[in-house]
């Protein structure tokens, strides 16, 4: 059975997941790639080093977010959204973006000091200070879902 997810089911999808897809469109191309995230309702917080997907939402802020749950090729669950970006530079703010990713993502790596170019890692002297990440938001206007249960 194909049908639509109740605006409960979206919001424990985006919950739920830690992984997406996030879509962009700048100067005649379009640009999707998989991004780690949380939500907290109504936004999307993520990060990023400097490079493509940044250069786009920073030209063109809207964008597209997808994530899904997929069990089988008969049995998923996949939201898809629209919203702006919006680049995090309040410090406080920042921080607080962070600690959530961190928070998030930290119990679903397998040896947080091997992962110190995402700057999250056990011990803050690991973190590359060099590469100073962008903490940005995707804040959501509009989000539709769809199942498959068969």
């Amino acid at each position: 059975m194909l049908g639509k997810l109740s605006e409960n089911q979206i919001e424990e999808l985006l919950t739920k997941q830690v992984t997406g897809r996030l879509g962009c469109h700048a100067n005649g191309i379009t640009y999707i790639v998989p991004v780690n995230y949380f939500y907290r309702n109504p936004n999307i917080f993520a990060h990023s080093a400097a490079g493509r997907k940044i250069e786009m939402m920073r030209t063109n802020p809207n964008v597209c977010f997808q994530v899904d749950d997929i069990r089988s090729i008969f049995r998923w669950q996949s939201v898809i959204a629209w919203g702006r970006f919006e680049e995090i530079t309040d410090p406080d703010e920042k921080q607080r973006a962070m600690q959530g990713l961190i928070h998030r993502l930290m119990p679903l790596a397998g040896n947080p000091a091997d992962h110190p170019s995402h700057a999250i890692a056990e011990k803050e002297g690991d973190i590359d200070v060099e590469i100073e990440p962008i903490v940005y938001k995707i804040i959501l206007s509009k989000k539709t879902g769809r199942f498959e249960n068969g």
